[in-house]
């Protein structure tokens, strides 16, 4: 990977210095007021070899600039103390500056590098995710002998308890996992399914109109959860180590508490609507008629009891035992949704992931239903023909290309993608590099495509919100990359009663009309519409890199549609513009999601860029942060690993 050169870096005047020396200060106090523009005269000064102690003030002065100069000579040539005899010279612009090998050598020490934000770094494991209390859990189960999936086991279920606006156990996912001995990556689908009871009007009214918030807040807007089964399933499968051992410090954790930080406390007070209607959600993040509030602690008896019989009893606790005859009294006054039955037939799916090839790396990626991989292949299949390392990071050009890639890429997913056991879906065709280029012929290099101008491809000929991340790796080489959901912020807000579960709202993810947009403005058509036990579109990208067959990046974000484009930019920051995870999750990030046309861009971009953009057509508007990159790295036998800052509680450890 080539070294990344920093972005920004300040001018080259007298504000830079700060402190020098404490006769630098005193000199410098005596200059004259700065005349602009100067032509600085010629200044007479003492040879280096011989100023002894204004040597500091010397190197002040060529840090400040010619400007300096002018204003710090007059003193210098005053001050003949301590010189007997000296020689002048005369120093010009164009007067060669020499440096003796000490001076040079002590000058390298300041320049050790390039990066400017620096990842955590570690040789035996490492665990990124959302919440510090989540990764120490991970690095704990790694140091006690657990290999990588065991530890995203860990993390999966202590999230469920510090991250209750994501992490879940009333949700579903995708793992991505990388296993070291066999060389095999796989692909697990444990996404919620529609109950028996859905169908495809079911969010419409009699005049055929969508019925406002029923399918993110009501019990109709819960999918069949998914999360208990795969996580269990991939310890079974993978793992080494017994489920009530990595269960344990999340029921400790539920039944102890933790305090609320200030960031899940603005969560809280954000969703207080969402939790407002429901008495079982109030009693456990609410006090005193409120939100709680940062410092409060939290405590989830209910949960940590649902833990310890899933800890004992495995899935079949959450599927076909206390749990599940809990959830299902909770709908039973809503005919239609979830049943013991729905419960009792969830299955999770082992598939094979998406492959795709960018400049020698294979990329590993999540399949339908998730969009998210299939889309993120087919972008950077339009983008390696063009210079993006030459280009560079966040210049107007490299953005141009990728939002029209971008663009091409969410028009097809509104037209071919829904759940692959339910309609057809032509991966083969939508990856292929031949489609791919067919596509990017389309794009003008000066010019905004307008969104209402671009339709979905024919991929055909080539066939032969709330969510969160973590990202594992081991020290055999294992690695995880798991993304898993409640759709919207707390989901429903319903907690169903006696068991401390939030449940889903996944049901919104389905098209519940052809051509009106869901809580993300994706629209979708008949390949997403609602169905009895479909699983729905998904835009979750959990992503693996290697490079002759072993892990080099493994990586994924929440973000709902804004994920596959936040894992594209994650990829190209790290492979073609040579950043680490931790400069890499800093850039200022965009997307492009076809349908609004609107380019959406964060805070950060400079005005040249925000021009350029506009000149070319471009329908600009800055909006929040998007995405919470969790990444890590492998280079030369070591980790390196970063939490996306736009989460403070983030944390990523090493050892």
């Amino acid at each position: 990977m080539p070294p990344f050169m920093p972005l920004f870096m300040p001018p080259l005047t007298t504000t830079t210095v700060t402190a020098v020396t404490a006769s630098t200060a005193a000199i410098a106090s005596t200059a004259p007021p700065l005349a602009a523009p100067l032509s600085p005269p010629a200044a007479t000064v003492r040879p280096p070899a011989l100023l002894g102690r204004w040597a500091g003030v010397l190197m002040a002065t060529v840090s400040l600039g010619l400007a300096g100069c002018q204003h710090l000579a007059a003193p210098l040539a005053a001050d003949t103390d301590g010189f007997r005899d000296s020689a002048s010279t005369t120093i010009t612009a164009s007067t060669a500056i020499v440096q003796t090998q000490a001076a040079q050598a002590a000058a390298a020490a300041y320049d050790f590098g390039m990066d400017i934000f620096h990842p955590v770094q570690g040789k035996q494991g490492m665990v990124a995710s959302e919440q510090a209390l989540a990764s120490r859990i991970g690095l704990e189960v790694l140091q006690a002998g657990g290999n990588a999936i065991d530890a995203a086991v860990a993390v999966g279920f202590a999230l469920a308890v510090v991250l209750p606006n994501a992490g879940n156990i009333g949700g579903g996912g995708f793992m991505l996992a990388h296993h070291a001995a066999s060389g095999q990556t796989i692909a697990l689908d444990f996404r919620e399914t529609a109950p028996k009871g859905a169908h495809r009007d079911m969010y419409l009214d009699a005049q055929g109109q969508v019925i406002n918030g029923q399918s993110l807040y009501t019990h109709y807007a819960v999918g069949v959860p998914g999360t208990v089964a795969g996580l269990t399933h991939a310890l079974e499968r993978w793992g080494s180590l017994p489920l009530a051992q990595v269960m344990q410090p999340a029921i400790n954790l539920a039944e102890q508490g933790f305090t609320v930080s200030p960031t899940l406390a603005k969560m809280l007070a954000r969703e207080r609507n969402t939790l407002a209607p429901w008495p079982a959600s109030q009693a456990i993040f609410w006090k005193n008629g409120q939100p709680l509030p940062a410092g409060e602690p939290l405590v989830q008896k209910d949960l940590a009891a649902s833990l310890r019989l899933i800890a004992s009893q495995g899935a079949a606790a959450f599927y076909q035992g206390e749990i599940a005859e809990k959830i299902a009294a909770e709908m039973a006054p809503y005919p239609g949704s979830i049943t013991r039955q729905d419960l009792a037939s969830y299955r999770v799916i082992e598939r094979q992931p998406i492959l795709g090839q960018y400049r020698g790396y294979q990329v590993a990626t999540m399949p339908p239903p998730s969009s998210g991989g299939v889309h993120l292949v087919q972008m950077l299949n339009m983008l390696e023909p063009q210079p993006l390392a030459e280009w560079g990071a966040g210049s107007a050009q490299s953005l141009h290309y990728m939002t029209e890639a971008m663009k091409l890429a969410y028009a097809d997913r509104a037209h071919y993608l829904g759940d692959p056991d339910f309609v057809p879906v032509p991966v083969q065709g939508l990856t292929d590099k031949r489609y791919a280029q067919q596509l990017a012929t389309s794009i003008q290099p000066q010019q905004a495509r307008p969104a209402q101008q671009i339709r979905p491809g024919q991929p055909q000929p080539y066939e032969s919100g709330q969510t969160t991340h973590f990202s594992v790796v081991d020290g055999a080489g294992n690695a995880v990359a798991v993304t898993y959901t409640l759709n919207t912020n707390m989901g429903s807000g319903i907690v169903a009663q006696g068991t401390g579960i939030l449940l889903n709202n996944e049901m919104d993810d389905f098209a519940a009309k052809p051509g009106v947009a869901n809580a993300y403005g994706l629209v979708g058509g008949e390949a997403n519409a609602v169905a009895a036990g479909k699983r729905p579109l998904s835009s979750m990208t959990p992503t693996i890199v290697l490079r002759d067959g072993k892990p080099v990046l493994v990586t994924g974000s929440p973000g709902g549609p804004r994920i596959i484009t936040t894992v594209l930019q994650t990829l190209v920051n790290s492979l073609d513009h040579g950043m680490n995870p931790a400069q890499a999750a800093a850039q200022p990030r965009f997307h492009h999601q076809w349908m609004p046309d609107e380019l959406r861009l964060e805070q950060g971009f400079s005005p040249d860029t925000i021009a350029l953009l506009r000149q070319r057509g471009h329908n600009l508007a800055i909006k929040p942060a998007m995405g919470r990159t969790q990444t890590i790295e492998v280079r030369g036998g070591l980790l390196y690993g970063a939490s996306d800052p736009r989460n403070p509680d983030g944390q990523t450890l090493g050892y």
